[in-house]
């Protein structure tokens, strides 16, 4: 697994923004600048949708005011399900969506798990990282159930913690 200290591996992605859909690497969408990067086992699931995604869209605007470039959220569901999932959030003008259909990042990162026994195959683990110019500063993958380590609160103690 991706450790503090690790640069992002530079894996093909499909990027989902206000502007549209883009193919990039993961290097060249969070290569620069501070990036928290939060992932889930799947768009419209319902500990993401309810609880993990809603959190970080409340919080878009703290997160900007401690430093924060960009937030992405990814998952591996392809570029159409996250954009549906973006607009049906109304999140697109604070987060962008990272579409890992085939879990290549996933897999990169070490926050790939199976979730066969649940019909849907491989996933992310449900996680946040905090990335400085492509740089891992800091990692959160929950360790049960729910949102705890890896939400927008937590994500908001580390980076004030940091700031301080």
């Amino acid at each position: 697994m991706i450790e503090r200290g690790n640069a992002i591996p530079s894996v093909g992605i499909k990027l989902v923004t206000a502007s549209g859909t883009t193919e990039t690497t993961s290097l060249e969408a969070f290569g620069t600048g501070v990036v928290v990067l939060f992932s889930v086992p799947g768009a419209f699931t319902p500990t993401c949708h309810v609880n993990h995604l809603p959190g970080f869209l409340a919080n878009a605007g703290k997160l900007k005011a401690a430093g924060v470039d960009k937030i992405v959220c990814a998952s591996v569901n392809d570029q159409h399900v996250m954009k549906a999932w973006a607009e049906a959030s109304e999140a697109l003008d604070s987060i962008d969506f990272l579409a890992d259909g085939n879990a290549e990042l996933a897999e990169a990162l070490g926050l790939a798990r199976d979730f066969a026994p649940y019909g849907m195959g491989t996933r992310y683990a449900r996680a946040a990282l905090i990335l400085r110019d492509g740089v891992v500063s800091d990692i959160f993958v929950e360790d049960g159930p729910g949102v705890n380590a890896s939400g927008a609160p937590a994500i908001l103690m580390a980076l004030e913690a940091a700031n301080a």
